[in-house]
Formats: structure tokens, sequence, C-alpha cells
């Protein structure tokens, strides 16, 4: 992941030029030659929401193909380039994609809209048991007492050992500097005054090696950061399952087109108030089904749909966390089927775009039926062939509960 994340970094630096360049020779020829508001969406409901609520007034394509995985998808250089001529690029603003925080960035100083979507909605924090055993991942020691510490110090030692190098380094150059220095100054006590002040050695030695101890760190911070379970945002960034929380992405889409052609807000304003009240239908089926459910405990793939549990109790057991790359260690793994075996567990639910291997072990060691929920990240071909959108396959996702918890 850190390769491929130099890499598209790497990219996105040669296509700034390049598109700095094509840009005093194009201008938005969608808007100039059909009157549409070009827009570049990322996941799939802020594509359906801005065709829902544009009409006929807007272009709208997302970034993904066909089945993507919005945790791991790292778009073409084309792509870019043509995002960077668009009027608006629509994406979530809470982490889920990582490729889109790094291409923000480049955009700036481009003509097109950027337009975090999901901007003033707070994020869920990540209350799962992969939190707990987030040190078992990285460390799995025997000593459940000291687990956290001895994997705090375990995360660190490369730090603090680099810390004290330093520290010994520096703390022997300044011996020796102020050595030289008090020889100096019992010369020329005026002069290496100065010529320390000016030059402040002991400072740029310290910053010196303080950069050079923390490469490492450093590198491994980016790495942290690139990676598809280190969400930026510190929270659960699955906002579009919620259709409540569906609602405010709407209104920030349809505020965004507004801006952009405001001789349709009557237009926008219309279409987003039908998409509420059907947003709001869903949220009510939702709450229906779960009232009719004899259990609360689905046990899914992969942690998507931790606001399902916040908004209607659904209680969901994940074999990997946020990110699908973010897998259990054997404990873990051995902890999850004893709780599926307890809670008499008889589905495993897959989403529609990953392949969950270590699930389907789960699913194998506790004999039970495989179901699929959709985690609405990017369409696949079956759905487009099906012309689903979201409320359909919300709907879907209802009838898959409904199995599941009963």
């Amino acid at each position: 992941m850190k390769i491929k994340a130099i890499v598209f970094t790497f990219l996105l630096l040669i296509f700034t030029a390049l598109v700095g360049c094509s840009n005093n020779n194009t201008t938005n020829d969608a808007t100039e030659t059909n009157n549409k508001i070009k827009v570049y969406t990322t996941i799939y409901p802020l594509e359906d929401f801005t065709n829902k609520i544009g009409g006929e007034f807007v272009d709208v394509e997302s970034v993904y193909p066909p089945g993507a995985d919005a945790h791991t998808y790292e778009p073409s250089t084309r792509v870019v380039s043509e995002i960077a001529v668009a009027d608006v690029f629509i994406y979530s603003g809470v982490g889920a994609e990582g490729f889109a925080d790094k291409m923000k960035d480049v955009l700036k100083n481009e003509k097109v809209m950027i337009i975090p979507a999901g901007k003033d909605i707070e994020l869920l924090d990540y209350d799962h048991d992969h939190d707990a055993h987030e040190e078992d991942h990285n460390h799995d020691h025997d000593h459940d007492h000291d687990a956290h510490e001895e994997d705090h110090d375990h995360d660190h030692d490369h730090e603090h050992d680099a810390h004290e190098e330093d520290h010994d380094h520096d703390h022997d150059h300044d011996h020796d500097a102020h050595e030289e220095d008090h020889d100096h100054d019992h010369d020329h006590e005026h002069d290496a005054h100065e010529e320390d002040h000016d030059h402040n050695h002991d400072h740029d030695t310290h910053e010196e090696d303080h950069d050079h101890d923390h490469d490492n760190e450093h590198e491994t911070q980016e790495e942290s950061h690139d990676h598809d379970h280190a969400h930026a945002h510190d929270g659960d960034p699955h906002i579009w399952i919620d259709p409540i929380l569906s609602i405010q992405l709407a209104e920030n889409i349809k505020d965004a087109l507004i801006s952009l052609n405001p001789d349709q807000t009557e237009f926008f304003e219309s279409n987003f108030n039908e998409l509420k009240q059907e947003l709001e239908a869903v949220h009510n089926e939702f709450d229906e089904m779960v009232q009719t459910a004899s259990t609360n405990n689905i046990l899914v793939s992969h942690a998507a749909y931790g606001y399902w549990e916040h908004r209607y109790g659904i209680n969901q057991i994940s074999v990997t966390g946020l990110s699908p790359t973010d897998e259990p260690s054997q404990r873990q793994l051995t902890e999850i089927i004893k709780t599926a075996q307890e809670n008499d567990i008889k589905y495993v639910i897959f989403d529609q775009n990953i392949t969950g291997k270590i699930a389907e072990m789960v699913r194998t060691e506790i004999n039970a039926e495989a179901l699929t929920l959709h985690n609405l990240e990017a369409l696949t071909e079956e759905d487009i062939e099906n012309n689903e959108d979201y409320f359909s396959l919300m709907r879907k996702n209802i009838e898959t509960l409904r199995k599941a918890l009963n």
C-alpha cells in the first residue's frame, strides 16, 4: 500500500502541471455547450442524489468503475485531468475515499468546485471489537493485562531508541560545542557570542539529528495515513447507509448545484424535498423492520454498518474493520467465532463488492448461510443492468436484514 500511495502521489504531481497546461486551452465545455453542470462524484449515493436533484441540468459521472472498493480505489491520471476541467467534484469528505484528500490539494488551483458532501456530519467513533483488538493485531502477546502498555511500547520502540540516540548525540555535541565555545570565548568572547548567535550550531545540529532520527517514524506515520484503515477523520465514514444522515448529504449537494446554477433554485429545491421524503420513508421502513425482529445481531464481513447500529439498534459483529483490509488476528478470529456460536448466528453477511475470504472461513466454521448486503459504495454491473438506485438497493438491504434478524 505504501508503494501504491507513493506512485499515486507522484502521478498527481505530474498531472498538476499537465492539468494547468490543459486549462490554458480548455474551458468547462459541458456547461458552455449544453448548459449542464458537469459533475464527478465518488461513492454511488452522491452520484444518485446529484442526478435526482439536478435532473436535466446536470451531467453526472462517478470516478468509480462498477464493483469498485471505495477504500482501495485510486483514479487514473486521465480521470484526474477530467475532473480538473469539470464544474464540480463531489466526494464524501469524511475519509471514505483514500485518494480524495490528496487529490483535492492538486485541484485547489483549478476551476472545479470541490464539495465535501459530508461536511458538518458528526462521525461515529469506531466502537467495535477491532478497537480492542488493534493492539492484538499489531502485537499479539500472551500477557493480556499488559497488552496495551506493551503494544504502546512496541509501537514506539523505534521512536524511543531514536530519541535516546539523538539525545546522546546532541548531548555529546552540546558538550563538545560548549567546550569549544568556552575556549574560544576565553580569547574572543564577544566574537564567539555573535557567531554562536548567528549560526546557532547547536540548534541546527539538533534539528538535523531530530529530522534524521525521525525519518522512519515519519514514514510510518505517512504509511499509516495512507493505509486503507487509517481514516484521517478518526471515525466511521459510512454515513450514506443512514437515510437520515443522507438527507444532509443531499442538502449539501443541492446547495452546491444552486450556487452553480441559481436560475434553477426552485427546481433543485423541489427535487431535494422529494428526495428527502423518500429518505424518510426508507428510515421508517428500517425502523419498522427492526421492531419486529427476533434478534439484533448480525455477523458481517466488513464493519460498514455502524450507523444502523446507532440509528436502529442493529448490533454488527464484523470480521474485518472499517476497511476490509483490516483483518483480525487469530485470537480475534477465535473470539468472533465464539460470539457467533453463543448468539446462534445462522448467517454471515458479505458485501456486494468485496471478497471476504476470512469471513468465508468463519461461515464454514459455524456452518452458516451466506447473505449479501449492499454497502452502496459503487454499483455492480448487475446493478446497472437492473437499473438499481439508492432506494431499491436500500430496500433490498432491509429484506436481507429481515431474514438475518429472524
